[in-house]
């Protein structure tokens, strides 16, 4: 069986992230959605549960953190070119995110990063692993 990943996110309104991240070009599983969570597609392996701040609580007896004023985590996505992580990005930036860190270039490697409309904070990348050396 291939290993899933499964992120779960507190957010305060789920129908307008639902709308931010459909803007990006994200899609949902209907099958795990109603009116306390969402399950957003990444890929064949990789989910992100948006779930409404109530909700998330019952799953946690730790208080949840305000992500607009402390980091939780970042959450990383390697696609496939640096076309690709500009064009994710920028539609992040138009449908309302903000930056959360300046540009990353290095060789073989690119990086873009925002933070989503509660705050999370995303780093999208590229990285050239043939231009890389070993070790």
């Amino acid at each position: 069986m291939t290993t899933m990943i499964f992120v779960n996110l507190p957010v305060k309104d789920l129908d307008r992230s639902v709308a931010f991240f459909t803007r990006l070009g994200f899609t949902f599983n209907p099958q795990f959605t109603d009116e306390n969570a969402t399950c957003m597609v990444i890929s064949d392996t990789i989910y992100v549960m948006l779930l409404v701040e109530k909700f998330f609580k019952t799953f946690t007896k730790k208080e949840v953190s305000d992500s607009s004023k402390t980091t939780e985590a970042i959450l990383s996505l390697n696609l496939d070119s640096r076309e690709k992580v500009d064009e994710l990005v920028d539609k992040a930036m138009q449908a309302g995110a903000k930056p959360s860190v300046k540009l990353e270039e290095m060789p073989g490697m690119y990086g873009r990063n925002f933070e989503d409309l509660d705050g999370h904070l995303w780093e999208v990348f590229w990285m050239d692993v043939s231009s890389m050396g070993k070790g």
